[in-house]
């Protein structure tokens, strides 16, 4: 049993380590988690929606990057360091991470993205 453990422990490091090109770091975070995290100086919040969803409402300081926009990867290209994101529902939010961590950023996703935070009587 211990050693299916080490052995399953192994593999997803190896696997989730990529190529070494990004420190591959994303963490899906609660609503409290997400606003301490964006409280931070060195932290960009990026909300990932479309920009129609964003003018609906957005966080306090959110720059708007359409994750489904063509220009999504070139946007994105020169961001560096630790990035908070979120969408709706968490899903887009968390595709976007991914493209941010193969870059080497930190990223930090929103679970349940803002229906969760507007739910926990979050301001936006």
């Amino acid at each position: 049993m211990k050693r299916i453990l080490i052995m399953t422990m192994f593999t997803a490091l190896f696997f989730g380590c990529g190529n070494g090109k990004s420190n591959n770091l994303i963490k899906t975070v609660g609503v409290e988690e997400f606003a301490s995290i964006i409280a931070q100086e060195d932290v960009r919040l990026i909300d990932v929606r479309t920009p129609k969803e964003y003018a609906e409402g957005h966080i306090a300081g959110a720059e708007n990057i359409d994750v489904k926009a063509d220009d999504f990867a070139e946007r994105i290209k020169d961001i560096k360091g630790t990035v908070a994101v979120y969408c709706r529902g968490g899903k887009r939010s968390l595709k976007a991470a991914e493209k941010f961590a193969s870059q080497g950023c930190t990223a930090y996703n929103l679970d349940g993205g803002i229906h969760a935070w507007q739910k926990a009587g979050k301001s936006h």
